[in-house]
């Protein structure tokens, strides 16, 4: 069953699905918000690749990411596609998409070379034989990590959402 999540509280400023997706589609990096040691948060920042309703990462096999993974199995990542201060308007023309879903350390052998293959081609496209060659040697020593999407939202500044229309 699906969670509830809450409403945009500034709908106006709410970018479409499809623009959503498509800054998910283009940035390089966000953050992984996980529920950490003690139950404080932790917040990594990480590349990542989009497919599919899904977010693939890689990762070291032990550490503080993947114990937290292991715990609980909720998560968020937030992405900022741009970030321009206006100074004399003490404000920030943002964009940003923020996305919920339920995470997990894929342990498939295929899947996780599926993953790995798509996160090496989105950093290094068309070379397929230094990746196979990276993956040879590093692949038993990744984690590949996935995160379901449930829940996604993107916002701009009020300012660029009055552009738009």
């Amino acid at each position: 069953m699906m969670e509830q999540f809450r409403a945009m509280r500034r709908g106006r400023q709410q970018l479409a699905h499809e623009e959503s997706i498509r800054i998910l589609e283009q940035a390089t990096s966000g953050t992984l918000a996980l529920q950490g040691d003690k139950g404080y948060p932790y917040a990594v920042p990480l590349s990542y690749v989009y497919h599919d309703g899904k977010l693939y990462f890689h990762s070291a096999l032990e550490g503080h990411k993947i114990d937290a993974i292991r715990r609980c199995d909720k998560a968020s990542f937030c992405v900022i596609a741009s970030d321009h201060v206006v100074p004399e308007a003490y404000t920030t023309y943002y964009r940003s998409v923020i996305v919920f879903g339920r995470i997990r350390v894929v342990e498939d052998h295929n899947e996780r070379l599926a993953a790995a293959r798509m996160i090496g081609n989105r950093y290094n496209p068309h070379h397929d034989e230094a990746l196979e060659r990276e993956l040879e040697h590093g692949f038993t020593r990744m984690a590949v990590i996935e995160l379901a999407i449930e829940h996604i939202t993107g916002k701009e500044a009020i300012e660029l959402a009055r552009a738009r229309h």
